[in-house]
């Protein structure tokens, strides 16, 4: 069977390997198997949210609010946006879709960094969009605008704090470049660890409200798999004008996600005490991280995330580690695929954080 011919230049995207694979692939049991590979809040979610998903079940039968308009009220009073400048999504990754096909058609330019989320190519690929990209690894904002100068781009992903390497960019650098962009270039900012940015550095803070009021062209990218806890639930959001959400919603299907992640979400944002306490803990985690690194002679790229980069030298194979942790449990994600010789892995909870301390020291 033949199949559009851009498919042959996208490579698929891979998610972390999952506990039950690791169980029949190894022969470990379930409860030995520790999973530090795609920053999942490893404290779950609120208390709250469990007990009010339990008393909507009865109604899966029936199709969700299509409004959704619980989840937009309560994201428009956290982020003093109006209702029409929200779009939902099944995860943030929709609304990058969204955004790929409302404004990128083939031929198109997207311009993106050396190493970022993998799904801004995917999706840009699908459409026959010409991918640009830096050269540096971490966001450099001057070589962005450079090549936007070059080559006018219809979209520009920047993603801060950036996936999979923790970087975060200044607030004050963000803004400068955004007012040197054209009003017709669609420029993404990704914010779905921008929780964690925000409780370290509020230098490095951006919130939706300052940047759809001073640019007319920036759609700001939000998620409840991360701090929130709810991966499992599959829901994402953009905050934008609301010209342009209007157009997203051109392109989104009905009922693109559940009863029970409306309800899931919507209590999610009634309980930042929660959150809060999530993000406490993982940043005091991390430094055990650093500590790890710099006893090990490791590098170590600064994360303003729930997750820390590992970067190895020349004479250590990240992906050989990757692997022999693998065949113990522990699974964490290798970035060979990234170009990088180096492992992200998500903070877990101190228990977690002991296993990998206990089985990377006894390989390294």
């Amino acid at each position: 069977m033949k199949f559009n011919p851009v498919l042959e230049t996208i490579v698929s995207y891979e998610a972390g390997k999952p506990i039950e694979l690791v169980v029949r692939e190894f022969g470990i049991d379930s409860k030995d198997v520790v999973k530090l590979a795609s920053n999942e809040n490893p404290y779950g979610c609120s208390p709250k949210v469990e007990a009010a998903v339990s008393k909507v079940i009865s109604k899966m039968a029936l199709y969700p609010d299509d409004s959704m308009m619980n989840l937009k009220t309560g994201l428009s009073n956290k982020f003093d946006v109006s209702e029409d400048e929200i779009i939902i999504g099944s995860g943030s990754d929709q609304v990058i879709e969204f955004a790929i096909h409302a404004k990128a058609t083939k031929g198109s330019k997207v311009l993106m960094n050396s190493i970022t989320f993998a799904m801004y190519e995917i999706y840009a690929k699908q459409v026959g969009a010409e991918i640009i990209r830096t050269a540096s690894r971490e966001h450099d904002l001057d070589e962005f605008y450079a090549l936007y100068l070059e080559h006018k781009p219809e979209i520009i992903f920047i993603c801060t704090p950036n996936n999979p390497t923790g970087d975060a960019i200044d607030a004050a650098s963000l803004k400068s470049f955004l007012a040197k962009i054209d009003s017709e270039t669609l420029v993404v900012i990704d914010g779905a660890y921008m929780e964690y940015t925000r409780f370290k550095d509020e230098s490095k803070s951006v919130t939706p409200k300052e940047l759809i009021s001073a640019y007319d062209n920036v759609l700001y990218l939000g998620t409840f798999s991360k701090a929130y806890g709810l991966g499992g639930m599959r829901v994402g959001y953009g905050i934008a004008r609301a010209d342009i959400i209007k157009a997203f919603y051109k392109l989104r299907p009905p009922f693109n996600i559940t009863t029970l992640t409306l309800e899931a979400a919507t209590v999610a944002l009634e309980d930042e005490a929660f959150v809060q306490d999530c993000i406490a803990k993982s940043f005091a985690e991390m430094e055990r991280y650093n500590d790890f690194a710099a006893k090990h002679n490791i590098e170590v790229i600064e994360s303003f995330t729930n997750f820390i980069t590992l970067v190895f030298d020349a004479e250590r194979s990240a992906s050989n580690l990757a692997q022999e942790l693998l065949e113990r449990g522990m699974i964490v994600r290798d970035l060979k695929g990234y170009g990088l010789n180096a492992i992200r892995v998500t903070i877990g909870t101190p228990a977690q954080n002991d296993r990998f301390f206990e089985l990377a020291d006894s390989l390294l």
